[in-house]
């Protein structure tokens, strides 16, 4: 006890690990990564347009994108820039504050994003099996409220893991195997036998999150069912392509998260654990712009509507 209340200093920052010492690779690294960033922000930020002006894009589907959209731009902002700038300015260092104000942006807009991908689900469900209770079921109101409620709820999940994180006492040295900071790679640096809170928090976490994921298998359950009894072929693909996108969204979102944190390891840094990493936070706000509108048909007529006014 008294080699822990030794070892445990007060920390002021961390150090993050870059994605490799090469400085030929840090430089394609740099213009890559910030490709990738300016590209998630134009997608989401266009879908967040479009879905605002577009009367044909009022919708509760496109309520629930639009701030779908927003946290993702939100979600890559809190990793990406501060990554560039490290690389760029050569100091990986980052300040105890900076470090705990990331993994709780970073968890409440995973959480949040999990949740709204949970209510979209919902909206997908009554839509094909209750389509003529959906007027009613998903009015402005009830909409909103599912809104306030996921981004609620990512907050108090993002709320309860920093402080499981940063309540345990950290022994040096305080290096971070990672380009962020995140739970597994911080939780490495407490000292030994401290991090049972923390770990009792994402056994409870991933408990929940796992009963949400039942829930959205039982959507999807039920709107297969609904789709099959359509009898046409046409109709049937007609119903279900309303439903690829998001399933496509969620697939990814939870394969990329679960690899991240259950299939790496953050005591040192390897290639798997960065790839991981960037699977995670890099990968589904750049993709879910791509997958939403390259399979909506009222996504791409209103971006061929802006298109030819600002031509003319």
């Amino acid at each position: 006890m008294t080699e822990k209340l030794t070892n445990a200093t007060i920390i002021t920052e961390f150090l993050l690990m870059g994605f490799t010492d090469d400085q030929v690779l840090q430089g394609l690294y740099v213009p890559f990564f910030f490709l990738i960033y300016l590209t998630a922000l134009m997608g989401n930020l266009l879908i967040i347009i479009l879905t605002t002006t577009d009367q044909r894009l009022q919708s509760p589907m496109y309520f629930f994108l639009k701030n779908l959209s927003l946290i993702d731009i939100c979600y890559i902002s809190v990793t990406v820039p501060k990554s560039i700038i490290n690389s760029l300015t050569k100091s990986y260092s980052i300040s105890f504050l900076g470090c705990a104000s990331q993994i709780f942006l970073f968890i409440f807009l995973a959480g949040t994003e999990y949740a709204l991908l949970i209510v979209m689900s919902y909206d997908r469900y009554v839509a094909i099996c209750h389509p003529l209770y959906y007027e009613i079921t998903m009015n402005r109101g009830t909409c909103l409220q599912m809104v306030i409620a996921s981004w609620a709820s990512g907050c108090v999940y993002g709320s309860i893991h920093v402080a499981g994180t940063f309540s345990v006492p950290f022994c040096g040295p305080y290096i971070v195997h990672q380009f962020f900071c995140d739970i597994p790679s911080v939780l490495t640096l407490a000292c030994s036998g401290e991090q049972i809170l923390e770990y009792a928090f994402v056994i409870a976490s991933f408990t929940f999150a796992f009963v949400c994921f039942l829930f959205l298998i039982a959507s999807y359950v039920f709107i297969f069912s609904a789709v099959l009894r359509i009898p046409s072929a046409q109709g049937r693909f007609k119903t279900f392509s309303t439903c690829i996108p998001h399933l496509t969204v969620v697939i990814l979102f939870l394969f990329s998260g679960t690899a991240n944190y259950l299939w790496t390891n953050s005591k040192s840094a390897s290639s798997l654990n960065l790839f991981m990493s960037v699977l995670y936070s890099v990968l589904p706000p750049s993709l879910n712009p791509l997958i939403y509108s390259l399979r909506n048909k009222d996504m791409k007529a209103a971006l061929g509507k802006i298109l030819r006014v600002n031509c003319y």
